[in-house]
C-alpha cells in the first residue's frame, strides 16, 4: 500500500495509506465450452510507416512494394505470442529512444492550444515533509460532478488506531457538510497533485462517508478523487 502525508483542517498531519480499487466486472465472459478465457498479446508488426519511407526512400515507391508483396511484415516475427514485454519509446526513424521528456499540453475551451509544461521533471509530492493540505474550499457533490472529469479515485485507509480517527473525523465532516473539499500539495494547498516523479499533476477532491456498524462500530470511507479536466462552454 502507497503512502500519502495528508492535513486536516486543524493542518494537523499524519502519513496514512492509500490504494485503488479497480471495479470487477458484473459479467463473466467464458469459451463456448465453458472454459475462462485467456488474454494474449502477439507480435502483429516489427515495422512502421516513418520505417518503411525511410527504407524505400518515398511513400510512393512504398505503395508500390505494398502492391506487389509484404514487406511491412517479418515472417520470423509475426503472430509470435509475447510473455514477458517490456514499454519501449521508438524516434522518427524506429530506434529505441533512450531519452524522453514529456510534455503536458492544455487546451482552451475552443481547442486552440493554452499551454506547454514540462512534466520529466517534476517529483512526487504525496509523500513528502509537506503535507497535502486541506484547502477549506469546498464544493458540492452535485456541482463536481458537472464541472470536473475524475480521472483516477483512491481510498485513504488507515494505519494505526490514532490515524482512524483521524481519517473518520475527515469523513464525518465531509459527509455532514455534503460537499467535496479541494485538497492540494505545497504550503498554500495551491499545487497540483503528482503521484509519481514525472507523473501527470491532478487536482484533489476528498470524499467522505461514515456509518454505525453496530457492534463492529463506526466505519468510515475516504475517497481521494483526482482531476486533470475541468468541463467548460466555449465562448
Amino acid at each position: 500500500m502507497r503512502g500519502i502525508n495528508i492535513s486536516n483542517e486543524k493542518k494537523r498531519d499524519a502519513r496514512i495509506g492509500f490504494e485503488a480499487f479497480p471495479k470487477k466486472p458484473s459479467v463473466k465472459l467464458v469459451l463456448p465450452d465453458g472454459r475462462d478465457r485467456r488474454n494474449i498479446k502477439f507480435l502483429k508488426t516489427t515495422a512502421s510507416a516513418e520505417s518503411l519511407i525511410k527504407k524505400y526512400g518515398d511513400a510512393n515507391t512504398l505503395g508500390e512494394a505494398l502492391i506487389a508483396g509484404d514487406p511491412e511484415v517479418d515472417m520470423e516475427l509475426a503472430g509470435r505470442i509475447l510473455t514477458k514485454t517490456y514499454k519501449l519509446y521508438q524516434t522518427g526513424d524506429g530506434e529505441i529512444a533512450y531519452k524522453v521528456d514529456f510534455v503536458q499540453v492544455l487546451y482552451n475551451p475552443d481547442g486552440t492550444e493554452k499551454e506547454r509544461r514540462d512534466m520529466s521533471k517534476a517529483l512526487a509530492n504525496v509523500s513528502v515533509d509537506i503535507p497535502l493540505q486541506w484547502t477549506g474550499r469546498e464544493i458540492s457533490k452535485e456541482e463536481a460532478v458537472r464541472k470536473f472529469v475524475f480521472a483516477k479515485n483512491y481510498q485513504l485507509r488507515h494505519t494505526s488506531g490514532l490515524s482512524f480517527d483521524f481519517l473518520y473525523d475527515m469523513a464525518k465532516t465531509l459527509q455532514e457538510h455534503k460537499s467535496l473539499m479541494m485538497i492540494g500539495a505545497g504550503k498554500k494547498g495551491s499545487d497540483p497533485i503528482i503521484l509519481s516523479a514525472g507523473g501527470e499533476p491532478y487536482r484533489g477532491f476528498l470524499e467522505g462517508r461514515i456509518v454505525d456498524a453496530g457492534k463492529a462500530g463506526p466505519q468510515y470511507c475516504l475517497i481521494l478523487h483526482l482531476t486533470n479536466m475541468e468541463l467548460k462552454t466555449p465562448d
